[in-house]
């Protein structure tokens, strides 16, 4: 599921560069109502396959619309400042990745968090841990 939700991530950021390179931008509107139902397909899938509890799709919801809306914010900040290093993109998405990871480990129980790291979670992270260890180093 979190494997789900980067490619979810990088085919909005892929769309945002196609219509530009068509020259026929998203609208703010239709850039938002595309961003807000994945993030409720997500959420569907999640309840579906953790079973969550009422009170965890809730949370679950709340956590990925605000940290993919930030998320969102931060790549058009960057596009409006023509910032083409996708290493500057990788590490917003990480940021926000991390906190998306940090926020479901306080409402999963054991059972749901060991089927989300299986979903991809933990390979993500696991990921996302070297490409920080590598930034260090540098």
């Amino acid at each position: 599921m979190k494997k789900a939700l980067i490619l979810l991530l990088l085919y909005f950021s892929a769309a945002i560069a196609g219509r530009a390179q068509q020259q026929q931008p998203l609208t703010p509107e239709q850039k938002e109502k595309q961003l807000y139902e994945a993030i409720q397909k997500q959420v569907d899938d999640y309840a579906e396959n953790l079973n969550l509890e009422d009170w965890q799709i809730f949370y679950a919801d709340s956590i990925l619309t605000h940290n993919l809306v930030e998320l969102s914010k931060e790549y058009e900040a960057q596009s409006k400042n023509k910032v083409s290093d996708s290493s500057i993109y990788m590490l917003i998405q990480d940021t926000w990745m991390e906190k998306t990871y940090q926020a479901f480990k306080q409402i999963l129980n054991e059972e749901q968090w060991q089927k989300y790291l299986k979903t991809g979670a933990g390979r993500a992270k696991k990921d996302r841990d070297k490409r920080a260890a590598k930034a260090k180093k540098s």
